[in-house]
């Protein structure tokens, strides 16, 4: 009996304004950005999360954890904990797995940079794009 596959996995850079989110193919080959979702609209970022869940097939969450330097969780953690715990509440047959997400953005920019990017054009994909950088982590481990 073979087990169930994590793919696809939706990938979640989350932000106090904006949550970045991404997707991996059914045979988790290779992720793409999806959308950015506003923070501060109540209950749309579950709402719509939940409508990717089900258009989609999503069958794993993976969450950006931002870890400090030395591997310890800060105040960030926290936020990002606690929308997990939400997530999970919301989505409990589905696994959530946190991922260290140190230098996605940063990771993202250079991506977006070298693909002829500007700056100000940047600001509309980057949280998506740090998504995509959080599943490639989780995909090479």
């Amino acid at each position: 009996m073979s087990a169930a596959s994590p793919h696809p996995a939706l990938g979640i850079d989350y932000g106090t304004a904006r949550i970045g989110i991404a997707a991996t193919d059914s045979c988790g080959i290779l992720p793409y950005p999806l959308e950015s979702i506003p923070v501060g609209q109540g209950d749309y970022p579950f709402t719509r999360i939940g409508e990717l869940v089900k258009k989609l097939d999503i069958q794993t969450f993976v969450l950006g954890l931002p870890l400090r330097l030395d591997g310890t969780e800060g105040s960030a953690c926290v936020k990002v904990r606690a929308f997990g715990e939400k997530l999970h509440a919301r989505f409990p047959s589905l696994p959530l797995v946190y991922v260290d997400e140190f230098c996605t953005t940063v990771e993202a920019k250079e991506k977006l940079h070298a693909a002829g990017r500007r700056e100000k054009d940047m600001r509309a994909i980057i949280d998506q794009a740090a998504a995509v950088e959080i599943l490639s982590n989780w995909m090479e481990n």
